[in-house]
């Protein structure tokens, strides 16, 4: 008789956004919302 047995052990961390990237991360999601609203308007006018 074979026992196979796996063990898992998960580690989940914050992760620490610097100041730079935060700036980063909140000009891509502008430039995604202008895009978005302009597909939009776009979509609209046709």
């Amino acid at each position: 008789m074979t026992l196979n047995i796996i063990f898992f052990s998960i580690t989940i961390k914050k992760r620490k956004v610097s100041t730079e990237e935060a700036i980063h991360q909140e000009m891509v999601e502008k430039l995604y919302e202008q895009n978005k609203d302009r597909q939009a308007s776009m979509f609209r006018s046709m």
